[in-house]
């Protein structure tokens, strides 16, 4: 019961968590008490009615939303969970209630202190206290007498517990060993299934297999599966997970614990993670926590900047694949500075994150399997996707002037969208390498990187088409040569046409695919990025950045393997 299962609630949960006083929180808590105690599963409530029992406030949100009997039963446990964790420790001098302790609370219905943590995620309601000096969990009876009356069943149940006589334990044993045999589930559902038959709670029959087990391990029913895992074998539990495959599939599978594939999935996740690079630059100003809430505020002017760019449009003589530049405005200096240091800070929390990941907080050594937490994850990657977000605005915020220096750099036989993807590569280098500290307005270190890269790949580009191209820029058009007859055209192009295969060979399938695309190897018109991008599920400048990569990869292929080209 660790999610909501309607957003509603959970939004309600978190406002009341957030804003509203403790005092007001704990007459909620009492009023879900009620409502949990008066409601039918089996009906449906209008969220309205929920939130002004609970709240004694009736919104305008979600008016026609009708929330199922089961689902709210199973929000409101976690909204008095919630609210119950959220509030403050107080003096037990100071609450005008008779206050239980957990080991009082346990004497008084006669169950374990683990039964009553097991009723407290059912919805009984403890609240931190300060008793002696020590926090620990008390309970009101203003609290817990609501939830002891709609689960009076289950109370009397429980203070009927006695210990097991020697029959019942060689009963529970004799049934676990059939099950294990027949059904090969787990330890955890052969207890639940022989729990409902015996009428006992599945924890004692747990407990009564294990102890079993550990005493006589030569005649186990469920014997310890013990030894590491292989590094593939925690690969493909981790991908099983991410396709779908349940975490009790996965231990029954693999003849685990829960907590051990959870253990291996968290493990694998963080090795993965860990493997991508994380480059930044670092400031001073990192290390200071007062500074952290500036940092992250939004970006000086925001309002004006989001107004300006409503209004942007692209000018008329701006060709159709160039007008998507003209969405995005310039960044002033102060604005650019911001995200700079913003997205380079991010990158620095979470590396300090990933530090911890490993044994003694060095980055070089070893995972430390041990300290990977499921939250920790979570918080390194939201991390670095908000660095990745800031990182995406600054490079859009740049793309005119990639376009800008392109097109002063393009001479005759020049493909200008060419040159735009291999300057917006630069650019994204660049957006990485800057080192916003030292005052200087990005663009002029944006310039000077791609300008830097065009003297070098311009003219490599022209000595590779006076070499190898015969009258057409791309690599794979075939020239007739008009002088021959029908038949040598016919021989030459079918040479060509081999070649051509034959370098094909070397990419990956799916190269291959929008290489044939884009030049119509297969006897079809060639295609526009854009087509090309609509068929694939991807941008028109990814294809264009990947069209550049494989023509690179084809001309190295064919200098190293000395393929004369069509």
């Amino acid at each position: 019961m660790r999610t909501f299962k309607n957003p509603a609630l959970k939004q309600l949960t978190d406002q009341q968590v957030r804003f509203a006083p403790p005092a007001r929180r704990l007459e909620q808590l009492q009023r879900a008490e009620r409502l949990l105690a008066e409601f039918d599963p089996s009906r449906q409530y209008p969220y309205q009615f929920v939130c002004f029992r609970i709240t004694d406030y009736r919104p305008t949100l979600y008016p026609d939303l009708l929330i199922d009997g089961a689902d709210l039963q199973h929000d409101l446990y976690l909204f008095v969970s919630e609210l119950a964790k959220s509030m403050p420790a107080v003096p037990v001098e100071t609450v005008d209630e008779p206050v239980l302790t957990l080991e009082q609370m346990s004497d008084r219905l006669k169950v374990s202190t683990k039964t009553i943590n097991r009723w407290r995620r059912r919805g009984l309601i403890g609240l931190p206290v300060v008793l002696k000096g020590r926090r620990q969990v008390g309970f009101l009876p203003s609290l817990f007498e609501p939830f002891l009356a709609t689960n009076q069943e289950r109370v009397e149940r429980g203070g009927r517990f006695t210990q097991l006589s020697e029959d019942e334990r060689e009963d529970i044993l004799r049934r676990a060993k059939r099950l294990s045999c027949v059904s090969g589930g787990t330890l955890t559902e052969v207890s639940r299934r022989i729990a409902r038959r015996l009428g006992r709670s599945p924890e004692t029959v747990r407990y009564t297999i294990k102890n079993f087990d550990h005493a006589h391990p030569g005649q186990a029913l469920f014997p310890a599966v013990t030894g590491s895992l292989d590094l593939d074998t925690k690969q493909t539990i981790y991908t099983s997970y991410r396709r779908g495959i349940s975490v009790d599939t996965l231990a029954k599978r693999f003849r685990r614990t829960r907590t051990s594939m959870y253990r291996v999935i968290n493990e694998v996740r963080a090795k993965h993670l860990l493997a991508q690079p994380l480059d930044y630059i670092y400031h001073p100003s990192f290390d200071d926590p007062s500074l952290e809430q500036e940092i992250l505020a939004p970006m000086p002017d925001l309002d004006a900047y989001e107004a300006k760019q409503r209004d942007m449009h692209a000018p008329k003589d701006v060709p159709p694949e160039l007008a998507s530049l003209y969405e995005v405005p310039l960044l002033n200096k102060e604005q650019e500075q911001h995200m700079f240091r913003k997205m380079n800070y991010l990158k620095h929390k979470a590396s300090q994150l990933r530090r911890k990941l490993h044994k003694d907080g060095d980055e070089s050594g070893p995972l430390d399997s041990t300290r990977v937490r499921n939250q920790e994850l979570d918080r390194i990657e939201g991390l670095q996707a908000q660095a990745g977000d800031v990182k995406e605005k600054l490079i859009n915020a740049n793309m005119r002037l990639v376009a800008s220096i392109a097109k002063r750099h393009s001479g005759s036989g020049e493909n200008i969208f060419e040159l735009i993807s291999d300057g917006n590569m630069s650019l994204i280098r660049a957006v990485e390498k800057f080192d916003f500290g030292r005052g200087f307005k990005f663009s002029t270190y944006a310039s000077w990187a791609i300008m830097k890269n065009f003297a070098r790949s311009i003219p490599e580009e022209k000595h590779r088409r006076e070499r190898y191209v015969t009258g057409h820029e791309d690599l794979f058009d075939v020239a007739p040569d008009q002088r021959t007859d029908e038949q040598d055209l016919v021989a030459s192009a079918e040479q060509a046409s081999h070649r051509v295969n034959r370098l094909l060979e070397y990419l990956d399938p799916r190269e291959q695919q929008i290489i044939r695309m884009r030049a119509g190897l297969d006897g079809t018109d060639g295609m526009t990025l854009e087509e090309i991008g609509k068929q694939m599920g991807i941008t028109k400048e990814r294809v264009r950045q990947l069209n550049v990569r494989i023509m690179s990869k084809l001309r190295t292929i064919a200098r190293d393997q000395h393929l004369d080209l069509p």
